[in-house]
């Protein structure tokens, strides 16, 4: 996380790391342990937004997620009942079908995913997808062929310059 994290500081953005297994500490990558911990981890991302909306160098009316794997399904999920959160970028997460009966909004996302993806199937990236068709919501979705879960070489350099123009797009 710290590579974007500091590409987006150098772009003048205001940066924050979350660390939501702080409230847990860690957990198996089993699904029964994620979906007990979720809403744990959900309401730190809330607390997290709340905390930075309030300091100095934030404009509380544009912030952002950026999520990777389990992150981008928090992410995904805080956009679609926080109003503050105006942009997500999701890297190869996905949004839980279970979620769409809480959905109340969702916010311009872009969606990053590996087409070889044996961790987050890319199913998930087009499921995201088609709900953000039907909702009309502005989105963009890049799928790297050949490309697993988490990037590297060209489709992190891809995957970086999407990311910046799109969170100036939709922040700036």
């Amino acid at each position: 996380m710290a590579d974007p994290a500091a590409q987006l500081a150098e772009q003048g953005f205001a940066v924050y790391l979350l660390h939501y297994f702080d409230r847990t500490g860690p957990v198996k990558e089993e699904k029964s342990a994620i979906v007990m911990n979720f809403p744990l981890w959900m309401k730190t991302l809330w607390d997290a937004i709340s905390f930075v909306e309030k300091q100095p160098s934030v404009d509380s009316q544009r912030i952002g997620l950026i999520g990777f794997s389990l992150g981008g399904y928090l992410a995904m999920c805080g956009s679609s009942i926080d109003p503050r959160i105006k942009a997500v970028v999701e890297f190869f997460g996905g949004f839980p079908k279970e979620m769409k009966l809480f959905m109340r909004r969702l916010c311009p996302t872009l969606i990053l995913h590996g087409e070889d993806d044996a961790t987050i199937p890319v199913s998930e990236a087009h499921y995201l997808q088609k709900i953000l068709e039907d909702k009309n919501i502005p989105h963009e979705i890049k799928i790297y062929p050949g490309v697993g879960h988490g990037f590297d070489g060209e489709a992190w350099k891809d995957a970086r310059v999407r990311t910046l123009a799109f969170l100036q797009e939709y922040l700036v």
